[in-house]
């Protein structure tokens, strides 16, 4: 399947009192599901989940969309290491049994790696090659961040005990990462003590619903909202948030969330360092920053 690069922003794009200044806003693909999440592919591409839909896919640099593994059960976090995209499958609060599992770009082969997860969401890999990934289920008991190493399967149920976790992020200072969960707020772990625990920001608005995120190396975290269709931009040093853009929400005569945007990340645009959204919608956005405003992620792979 292919879908044209869309001009123009979204209609929704200066909120008074916001960052909004200086950002430009376009889609890069649209009309294409409910998307949850996505990583690069190192090549101006993505691979995206389409939670409603059931699907990972692929989008190239040019815009084209390929459906890769179809028939999963609410699929969401997607990070891609090496030959591998690891992603990860029954995402909800009362979804059914989850699974992390792993597509091989080269042969195109889907190995499960674990099962029985209870609702995973956001999905992280560390520098070390480990994988981290929260959980919003409540089917059973709460299992915060869980901790899945590749190279020999080792994992560890709970790592972190952050209930009702969602989006995840590698901290600037590379020991430590950010999360966020249903209480609005984000926290700070250690990645060598996890069971430390710091917060750091709560929600910029009164209404609102986490998700997905990516910080800067300069400490700059850009934050995805469910409720506000928004991208927001913290300052994980003082707590100060701003949004950068609202409205990115899936269109219908109600509203019934999580309807709105699900997942940033940074990638390269060029030479430069870019934003890059998903939504419920069904669109990918690419938010190029204003002058001066530096995008290099916290993620060393990059």
């Amino acid at each position: 399947m292919t879908v044209g690069l869309l001009a123009g922003p979204p209609s929704a794009v200066a909120d008074p009192g916001t960052c909004s200044a200086g950002w430009t806003v376009d889609r890069v693909v649209s009309g294409i599901g409910n998307l949850e999440n996505l990583d690069s592919d190192g090549a101006g591409g993505f691979y995206v989940t389409g939670i409603v839909d059931g699907y990972l896919a692929h989008i190239d640099a040019r815009g084209q969309v390929e459906k890769l593994v179809t028939g999963l059960q609410n699929p969401a976090g997607v990070r891609v290491a090496g030959k591998y995209v690891y992603f990860v499958t029954g995402d909800g609060l009362t979804a059914g049994p989850g699974t992390l599992e792993r597509y091989d770009r080269e042969t195109r082969e889907v190995t499960t790696l674990l099962t029985g997860l209870n609702g995973p969401n956001g999905l992280l890999l560390l520098p070390d090659g480990d994988l981290l990934f929260t959980t919003i289920g409540v089917t059973g008991v709460p299992t915060g961040i869980s901790r899945y190493r590749p190279s020999t399967g080792e994992y560890t149920r709970t790592w972190a005990n952050v209930p009702l976790s969602n989006g995840i992020a590698l901290a600037p200072d590379g020991k430590s990462i950010f999360t966020d969960n249903m209480t609005l707020r984000i926290f700070r772990v250690s990645l060598d003590r996890p069971a430390e625990q710091t917060v750091i920001a709560g929600a910029p608005r009164l209404m609102g619903l986490f998700d997905d995120m990516e910080a800067t190396r300069a400490g700059q975290l850009f934050v995805a909202d469910h409720m506000q269709g928004a991208i927001y931009q913290i300052d994980t040093a003082s707590g100060d948030s701003c949004s950068i853009i609202t409205g990115l929400i899936k269109p219908a005569a109600t509203r019934t969330p999580p309807d709105g945007a699900t997942s940033v990340r940074i990638a390269r645009d060029g030479d430069a360092w870019t934003l890059f959204a998903t939504s419920m919608d069904g669109t990918l956005y690419r938010l190029r920053p204003p002058a001066g405003l530096d995008l290099t992620p916290a993620t060393p792979q990059r």
